[in-house]
């Protein structure tokens, strides 16, 4: 029995830390978009369904403590947890780590690799608009939701722009300073051009580029425009000859109309000739004159102003 004692005490002991042992995590690593962080895990083959996990950082720059981040105390299998407001300092260096536990037993610590969020971030496009100018495109660019520290744009440096000429896929890029306002000039007047924008930053070269934006530098000339123009040029042309042909009727109607009283006296003597003393018919007040004279004569009417026009008859 005393021999056999201690060998059974050093066994239960074994036992018991195997059992109090659980699987560390595994796949332990921090992504970052858009200055966003995530650490992601997995748990450890063999782990039980009841057990949780817990999230501490670390800045490595300063002494080597531990904190835990009080929004991942007690995590679930397959969830994340969000490191942005853990990493304040996008110029600092930083780690993660990974403990599974549960109310009897707990896990080796599983830590990620360093991080550093300015560097190691992925910056996303901004939205872009592209609209023509004539013989330009004009950009403009709106820099994607803020993050909960700083607005990305403090940390944007260049804008590259890709451009891609639709008809025949000639492409060229262009980097400038980064600004909401961008002109491509010394384009082809009525040419699709199509733009993707990309961002850089003075620590980081992770950059995902837009999608392509497609616009005419100028509207298109179409055969329906050209025959629009064609059809109001023959209306208006119309409208000309009507407008013309209703001044020639006009005006021959008018001199029409002034000949009339002299034609109507010619008329009235032609019938005092035939009728031969016969009533004298009255036709306009000009003519009442030559109801005096006597008939078959061919007499002078005077005017008041000492003129004399003389009607010339045949009796």
């Amino acid at each position: 029995m005393e021999t056999t004692g201690p060998g059974l005490l050093l066994l239960l002991h074994l036992h018991l830390v195997v059992c109090v042992s659980l699987p560390a995590p595994s796949n332990v690593s921090i992504s970052s978009f858009n200055m966003e962080h995530t650490l992601r895990f997995r748990p450890g083959l063999g782990t039980p369904p009841n057990t949780c996990f817990t999230v501490q950082t670390l800045l490595r720059l300063r002494k080597k403590t531990w904190r835990p981040v009080a929004a991942c105390l007690k995590l679930a299998a397959g969830h994340t947890c969000d490191l942005t407001r853990a990493f304040k300092d996008p110029l600092n260096h930083y780690q993660a780590r990974v403990q599974a536990f549960t109310p009897t037993q707990t896990s080796n610590w599983t830590s990620s690799g360093p991080f550093r969020p300015l560097s190691d971030t992925v910056l996303g496009p901004p939205d872009v608009s592209v609209s023509g100018c004539g013989n330009c495109l004009l950009l403009q660019l709106r820099a994607p939701p803020a993050s909960r520290l700083q607005p990305l744009t403090l940390w944007y440096r260049r804008v590259v722009l890709h451009v891609r000429r639709s008809r025949d896929g000639v492409q060229f890029n262009l980097s400038q300073p980064y600004q909401e306002e961008n002109t491509i000039s010394y384009l082809q007047s009525g040419v699709e051009y199509c733009v993707s924008v990309s961002v850089t930053t003075l620590f980081n070269s992770n950059c995902v580029s837009s999608e392509p934006r497609c616009a005419f530098t100028s509207p298109p000339r179409s055969r329906s425009s050209l025959h629009v123009v064609f059809s109001l040029l023959g209306a208006f042309c119309l409208l000309a000859f009507l407008l013309i042909g209703l001044g020639v009727c006009a005006g021959w109607l008018s001199i029409t109309l002034r000949r009339r009283p002299l034609q109507r006296a010619l008329s009235y003597v032609l019938l005092q000739c035939r009728n031969h003393g016969s009533a004298p018919i009255v036709v306009s007040d000009e003519i009442s004159a030559l109801q005096q004279h006597p008939e078959g004569s061919a007499d002078c009417l005077l005017h008041p102003e000492g003129s004399a026009d003389c009607l010339l008859t045949a009796c």
